[in-house]
């Protein structure tokens, strides 16, 4: 599933506020660090950005991509001596915007020399979350097929309430959910509300879904699967990812995956669970 597996650390090693002489024609430069657990290679062209905020207004330290230990990047020492805060964005292919795109990754306030950076504030705080889906098929007519939708719903009370308990996204991010059938992932649609449709069914059939994101594995298979031969979702992972918006890379889960789970054997009613997995990339900077 796309390249998002294990946490690895980068570190963009620019040393400590070590101030160099500049050339004539620029101002002296310092050494910043950015070291950082979970970063995976973007894919499609887009790129991280850092930026300082210095005097309230983003400052970039440069763009980068790649799953390497370190990079140097110069930055104008007194920028870096009166920053009051790191963030890290995703830019889009071929960006020649000055400002940081919506989709902020990571951010954190200097306290001394050090940032600790996080994903709470430019994304949302994932801690106590939880998720809940049922294997049904709402959009056709046909009986004793539901092992060929997922609807991320709980009817295991006296009213249907959403299964999934997420945060609200900060602007720039959206919700998937996906299930990976034959080492594919297959997208469930994405959403910005847990207790709403999602945004696309393209697999679905005609009949009315549920006011809650999933989806029907019945029509339009991607490429290399059949429907709805190959949608069975017993037994397959389920993951909801955090995704930019816009998305660079629509085929392939982003690799923030706040829930996973394995679907069970057994259809609707039969509840199945989706565990935490709190795997956003953190880590500090240093000047």
């Amino acid at each position: 599933m796309m390249t998002k597996k294990m946490m690895a650390i980068f570190t963009i090693a620019l040393g400590f506020l070590g101030v160099s002489c500049s050339s004539d024609d620029g101002p002296p430069v310092a050494n910043l660090t950015l070291e950082i657990v979970g970063l995976e290679t973007l894919t499609n062209g887009a790129t991280y950005e850092g930026w300082l905020i210095v005097d309230g207004n983003p400052v970039s330290t440069g763009k980068f991509n790649i799953a390497a230990n370190s990079i140097t990047f110069p930055v104008v020492a007194s920028n870096l001596e009166s920053a009051t805060e790191f963030i890290l964005s995703i830019e889009p292919p071929n960006d020649s915007d000055p400002l940081p795109s919506k989709t902020k990754l990571l951010s954190g306030l200097f306290s001394g020399n050090v940032a600790q950076v996080n994903a709470n504030t430019v994304i949302g705080d994932f801690s106590g979350i939880s998720g809940k889906f049922i294997m049904a098929t709402p959009t056709d007519i046909t009986a004793d097929n539901d092992e060929f939708g997922i609807w991320f719903e709980d009817p295991s009370g006296v009213q249907v309430v959403p299964g999934l308990n997420l945060p609200a996204l900060a602007d720039g991010w959206k919700y998937e959910g996906w299930v990976v059938f034959n080492n594919i992932p297959v997208t469930t649609g994405t959403f910005t509300d847990v207790d709403n449709f999602d945004d696309a069914s393209p697999f679905s059939g005609n009949g009315t879904a549920p006011n809650y994101p999933g989806e029907d594995f019945l029509n339009s298979a991607p490429q290399g699967l059949t429907f709805p031969q190959d949608g069975d979702v017993r037994g397959k992972t389920v993951v909801i990812s955090i995704e930019p918006s816009p998305d660079y890379d629509q085929a392939t889960p982003f690799f923030v995956k706040p829930l996973s789970g394995t679907a069970g054997q057994n259809t609707a009613p039969a509840i199945n669970t989706l565990t935490a997995t709190n795997n956003a990339p953190f880590g500090r900077v240093l000047r």
